[in-house]
């Protein structure tokens, strides 16, 4: 037997073997488990993504960039040396939204007392009753429409 045909018959083994991993390992098993959380958990599958009039604004897991001064805004542009390591991050602290207040009550005319209030009722707490109170922007903004709808044309 010639040395090319040893040499083939050496290394077929590893060649179908690598090939065979990566169709089960690259497609077959990321199809499967796209398929089983698309029809097991449709709304995370998708990033559960929030609805409003009926068009997608943004998730509840992930910055949405709100940039608007009418709008609370992400961690990231209101103190970068609290910002996650990810820069997605879509909760920011209870001190970060209070600090927004003045901005978006002076944009809108929405009395700070009341900024105040929506933002400590949509306060949440990183282990139940203890830890860092933090809020989630997009539920906040979200409420922040639903509250104060004349002051957000075209977003309710």
């Amino acid at each position: 037997m010639s040395s090319k045909a040893s040499r083939w018959k050496t290394y077929r083994p590893v060649i179908a073997l690598s090939i065979l991993s990566m169709l089960v390992c690259g497609l077959a098993y990321p199809l499967l488990i796209t398929g089983v959380s698309q029809a097991a958990f449709p709304y995370q599958a998708n990033g559960s993504q929030v609805q409003l009039g009926g068009r997608a604004v943004g998730s509840y897991y992930i910055d949405n960039g709100f940039t608007l001064p009418i709008f609370f805004h992400g961690r990231n542009e209101t103190n970068p040396f609290t910002a996650s390591a990810s820069g997605v991050d879509p909760d920011i602290t209870l001190s970060d939204a209070l600090s927004q207040i003045p901005r978006i009550s002076n944009a809108t005319g929405i009395p700070a007392s009341s900024l105040d209030a929506l933002v400590v009722a949509h306060e949440h707490w990183t282990l139940w009753i203890t830890g860092d109170p933090y809020v989630n922007v997009l539920e906040l903004n979200l409420a922040l429409i639903a509250a104060y709808p004349s002051s957000y044309p075209g977003y309710a």
